[in-house]
């Protein structure tokens, strides 16, 4: 069976254009394969070698070099590194602001002097101000009392005057038995 030549010609121009039209297709696709690994190398690192690497990679081997940049590219994009950097740095400062009961672990409020859950001593109340100190604590940052001073012997900025003076000198305030206030306190005066 012998086909016209005509329609010999006629195959021969369709298969023609189709081989043009796959071949298009094909550069086309090889093209993008190169336009998307640059942006997403890009996206990726800010190191140029690494660029020219992947797109070279993909350009001279096609679908194959894309498939090894897919394996071997950084796992992260920047923003993602970004986002995460900013949630580690979110969580850290959340744990540093946040006090807890050295013993059991509660959440507790900065003002507590105990925990409300194991009764666990957390602060101390200050002698001259009554604000809570940490137990570490040696002297009240508000008021400068000393940890453990008492209220009855502490001067105008919260350091103990003494009522006796060493031996060999004088005594700065002298105390009489009928006096129903510290020498201390006898010896403040408010301003007028």
């Amino acid at each position: 069976m012998q086909f016209p030549p005509e329609l010999l010609n006629s195959i021969g121009v369709v298969l023609e254009v189709v081989v043009a039209l796959v071949t298009a297709l094909l550069v086309a696709f090889w093209i993008s394969l190169v336009v998307w690994t640059l942006r997403d190398i890009r996206s990726r690192t800010r190191d140029i070698f690494a660029w020219l690497l992947a797109m070279l990679l993909v350009l001279a081997t096609g679908p194959i070099g894309w498939l090894l940049y897919s394996l071997l590219r950084p796992r992260e994009t920047m923003a993602e590194v970004y986002d995460r950097q900013l949630e580690e740095e979110a969580l850290l400062r959340d744990i540093t602001t946040r006090r807890a009961c050295s013993n059991c672990q509660a959440v507790t409020e900065p003002e507590w002097l105990l925990c409300p859950h194991c009764r666990t001593e957390l602060r101390r109340s200050c002698a001259g101000c009554g604000r809570p100190l940490d137990l570490d604590w040696v002297a009240c940052p508000y008021c400068t009392t000393p940890v453990g001073a008492s209220t009855n012997h502490q001067g105008e900025r919260g350091f103990p005057i003494p009522e006796t003076a060493p031996i060999g000198q004088p005594a700065l305030f002298e105390q009489s038995p009928g006096d129903t206030m510290p020498a201390a306190e006898l010896a403040y005066e408010e301003p007028t």
